[in-house]
């Protein structure tokens, strides 16, 4: 698996666009403070990432081929509704607790 590097640059512009990058510390990167809530979604990304395969593989999702936009949109619904069928879904449980 190759993971490519994102510079700090990168993810300064990305969240003055209003995106927040979430990527795991690697063997050359500084500590920085993160949220608890992105730590635990950065937990569950092979959950996260097995949906994706599911859309791609099972429900083929990703066809890149589109003559017209409305096929585009077509086979993406058409992907997700077949994707609500499946009797077993994996799902992330995460219930945010405010407190004060």
């Amino acid at each position: 698996m190759l993971i490519k590097a994102i510079s700090k640059e990168l993810t300064q512009v990305l969240f003055l666009d209003g995106l927040h990058l979430i990527t795991s510390i690697g063997n050359n990167m500084k500590n920085v403070l993160i949220e608890l809530k992105d730590k635990i979604l950065l937990r569950k990304r092979p959950v996260i990432e097995s949906v994706n395969d599911e859309l791609k593989n099972i429900c083929q999702i990703e066809h890149s081929r589109h003559r017209s936009f409305a096929n585009f949109l077509t086979n993406l619904i058409s992907s997700l509704i077949a994707y609500s069928f499946f009797p077993k879904k994996p799902a992330i449980k995460y219930d945010p607790v405010e407190t004060n």
